[in-house]
C-alpha cells in the first residue's frame, strides 16, 4: 500500500527532530572533554561541507541576492551564531530535556514578534494561547530561589536569538534559496566559533570524541535533509506540530544517556507549552481556511 504524502512528511519531520536531538546529545557528551568553541568549529567544518553537498543535490546555492536580502541574511546569521552560543552553554549545564522544553516556546515567540515588529494581527484566542504558553515556560525555568538555574537565562537567550533568526527569515524575498540561507548560517557559526577558539590553545581530541564529533556533523546534515523532504512532500500545516516530537526524543535520550528525568513541574510546563503551540498551529490553519473561503471573520 502506498503511503500518503502527509504521512511520509510526518515521518520525515519526526526523523529530523530525532537527528537534531541526537546532535545535541553528542555535543553534550563530547563537551565534557573538548572546549566548546573548538568542538563547534570541528563540527561546523564537517556540517558546512555536508550541507553544501546537500544544497547541490536539492536546488543548489547561489549568492545573486539583493542588498536588502543580504542585510536580512546577515541579521539571521547573527541570530544563529548567538543562539548557538546560548543554547550550547545552557546544554552543557542543564538536562537535555529541560533545555529542549524551553525551546518549544519558539512558535509562540515568533508569532508575538511578528505582532510587535511587523504589525501582524492575532485574534484573542491565539493571544490567550501565547499567554498560556509563556506561563508554561515559567514552570520550566521557575524564576525564584527554588529550582532556578542561571543557565535557564541562557536557554531563554537562545529563544530570543532564534526568534530574531526566524523573523529575519520571514522578511526575505522569495528569490533567496533556503539552502543558501542554511549554508551561510552553518558557515557563520563555524567561523565565529573558530575565531572565539583562538582565545585558548586547542586541546588534543581523543579518537572516541573525534568519532562523536563526526557523527554530530552527520546528524545535522541528516536533520536538514529530512527537513527539506518535509517541505517537498507534505502540507506544512499538517506536519508542523510533529516538531514537538523533539521534546520526546530529548526525554528519552536525556534519560538513557545521562540518567536525567525532569521534575513534574518541568513536565507540566512542557505539556502546557506544547499544548499552546499545537493550538496555535490549529488556529493558523483555521484562519487560512477563513481567508480562502471568506465565510467567517478572522479570529
Amino acid at each position: 500500500m502506498t503511503m500518503q504524502p502527509n504521512t511520509r512528511a510526518a515521518l520525515f519531520m519526526i526523523a529530523s527532530m530525532a537527528a537534531f536531538t541526537m546532535n545535541d546529545t553528542l555535543v553534550k557528551v563530547v563537551g565534557s572533554d573538548v572546549p566548546l568553541f573548538q568542538l563547534v568549529t570541528l563540527r561546523g567544518i564537517l556540517a558546512s561541507v555536508l550541507i553544501y553537498i546537500l544544497a547541490q543535490r536539492f536546488g543548489g546555492v547561489h549568492f545573486r541576492l539583493s542588498r536588502g536580502d543580504w542585510s536580512l541574511i546577515g541579521l539571521r546569521c547573527l541570530g544563529e551564531v548567538s543562539a548557538t552560543y546560548f543554547f550550547l552553554t545552557a546544554l552543557m549545564h542543564m538536562p537535555l530535556a529541560n533545555v529542549t522544553a524551553v525551546l518549544q516556546v519558539l512558535p509562540l515567540t515568533v508569532t508575538l514578534g511578528a505582532v510587535l515588529f511587523f504589525g501582524e494581527s492575532v485574534g484573542w484566542k491565539r493571544a490567550v494561547a501565547i499567554a498560556v504558553g509563556f506561563a508554561g515556560m515559567l514552570l520550566i525555568v521557575r524564576p525564584g530561589p527554588d529550582g532556578f538555574s542561571i543557565y535557564s537565562l541562557y536557554a531563554l537567550g537562545a529563544v530570543a536569538c532564534v526568534t530574531l533568526r526566524d523573523l529575519s527569515t520571514r522578511r526575505m524575498s522569495a528569490d533567496v534559496p533556503s539552502m543558501t540561507v542554511t549554508f551561510l548560517s552553518a558557515v557563520s557559526v563555524c567561523l565565529a566559533a573558530a575565531i572565539a577558539s583562538l582565545g585558548s590553545p586547542w586541546q588534543p581530541v581523543a579518537a572516541v570524541d573525534a568519532g562523536l564529533i563526526v557523527l554530530a556533523g552527520v546528524c545535522i546534515a541528516i536533520a536538514y535533509l529530512f527537513s527539506i523532504l518535509v517541505m517537498r512532500v507534505g502540507d506544512i500545516s499538517f506536519t508542523a506540530p510533529f516538531r514537538y516530537t523533539g521534546l520526546v526524543w530529548a526525554l528519552v535520550l536525556g534519560w538513557f544517556v545521562f540518567g536525567d528525568w525532569p521534575s513534574n513541574l518541568t513536565l507540566l510546563g512542557g505539556a502546557i507549552v506544547v499544548g499552546s503551540g499545537m493550538f496555535m498551529f490549529h488556529r493558523e490553519k483555521v484562519v487560512e481556511g477563513d481567508v480562502e473561503t471568506d465565510v467567517t471573520p478572522h479570529v
